[in-house]
């Protein structure tokens, strides 16, 4: 009977898939980019679609989380075959709830329900972790995301986002955006070094004019992307209290937080930005170019875009402190917590505006949860609550 080995099988494919990706270089070696090509003599390659599918569907099902969700990244790098059908298989944090691939940290939250994370800070290093969580623990191991650091400029600060820990220059082929702020610490600009739509238009700046050059590889990614827009009031009477944050989207259309709408979804990293190793640091920038829009309002901006604004907190006569319902995320108090929501557009508001896209608050000394939601990102949250840990002189 079938049945007698669909779940065995789909077991011994995940033992085996390294054996198989070895197999498949000692075949076919690598291509002119430095991947691996196809297998075609190798078993696993030769396996009936049919089959294959319903064997990596068993394994993408089993494993709901991570670590053991390593199997389904392991089954994808087995070959070009095996890839396409994981590519159908696996579907988005949108729909599913799971990261699964790198690419899935530029992809829409799942609509139902929030994706808890958690951030941990390094002090002497400038330096934040993004985790997903992996238990109900406020702080558990996680499971790895993305990492920025801190870099202090003359009239700015740049907070630079990286898939990997150890290659967040600048240069590095892992860069994947940044979080730029002006000298007082109240505007903030989120930069994706991918065009997140395909009308989107590139900052210009000095790394502009250097990706433009002949002196960079025509297949080097040309970033920088404005995405989002941050602001934060200006504090005149000296009073201490809650932080009030204004977010504009400008890569999500307002209407996608309605029934049935649709925010940008990208599904793939070009080539050149994960395998690339690019010789030169294209992606620098003087403080002297500092964007203009950095010194400006943001009043002209989030024309048909979202816009994202904290929830108004309470005052708590017994505690005498300002509260928000973090539904137990949240254990210490701070003037960085916040949680965003849907701003209206004129009009009333509707029960899509109830909805807390993203929470952000402290639970240790130098530990916070990240939770968002459906239409934002996990780079864009992480970005917009990187702009929460930047000093404000003007706003407390």
């Amino acid at each position: 009977m079938i049945k007698l080995g669909l779940k065995s099988r789909s077991r011994r494919v995940v033992q085996d898939s390294s054996v198989a990706v070895e197999k498949s270089k000692n075949y076919m070696g690598k291509d002119k980019n430095g991947a691996d090509e196809d297998c075609n003599y190798c078993c696993w390659a030769n396996l009936p679609v049919e089959l294959l599918r319903e064997v990596l569907l068993k394994v993408e099902e089993s494993e709901s989380k991570w670590p053991a969700r390593k199997h389904v990244v392991a089954c994808a790098g087995v070959c070009k075959s095996w890839r396409e059908v994981m590519k159908e298989v696996v579907k988005t944090p949108e729909v599913s709830g799971k990261i699964t691939f790198p690419i899935s940290i530029k992809q829409p939250g799942p609509r139902e329900s929030l994706l808890q994370c958690f951030i941990k800070r390094n002090r002497s290093t400038q330096t934040y972790y993004l985790f997903m969580s992996l238990s109900q623990a406020l702080a558990d191991d996680g499971k790895f995301l993305l990492a920025a650091r801190k870099c202090r400029r003359p009239t700015c600060t740049d907070y630079m986002i990286s898939l990997h820990a150890d290659g967040m220059s600048k240069g590095s082929d892992t860069y994947l955006g940044k979080l730029r702020s002006n000298f007082l610490g109240t505007k903030f600009i989120v930069y994706d070094a991918l065009a997140p739509h395909s009308g989107a238009k590139m900052a210009k700046s000095w790394s502009t004019r250097m990706v433009g050059s002949k002196q960079v590889a025509p297949k080097v990614p040309a970033g920088n992307y404005p995405v989002a827009h941050i602001s934060y009031e200006l504090n005149v009477l000296g009073a201490r209290g809650p932080r009030r944050m204004h977010c504009v989207m400008d890569a999500i259309p307002a209407t996608a937080i309605k029934p049935g709408g649709v925010a940008p979804t990208q599904t793939y990293f070009p080539l050149t930005c994960v395998d690339s190793s690019p010789t030169l640091p294209f992606f620098r920038t003087k403080s002297n170019y500092l964007d203009k829009s950095l010194s400006g309002p943001l009043s002209n901006q989030g024309d048909g875009s979202l816009v994202l604004r904290n929830k108004s907190p309470r005052w708590h006569e017994q505690l005498q402190c300002w509260c928000l319902n973090f539904h137990g995320r949240v254990t210490v108090a701070s003037v960085k917590n916040f949680q965003l929501v849907a701003s209206p557009e004129g009009g009333a508001a509707g029960p899509e505006h109830d909805k807390v896209i993203l929470q952000f608050g402290k639970v240790g000394k130098d530990v916070f949860t990240m939770d968002y939601r459906y239409p934002i990102s996990a780079f864009q949250a992480f970005a917009v609550c990187l702009s929460s840990f930047d000093t404000k002189i003007a706003c407390e």
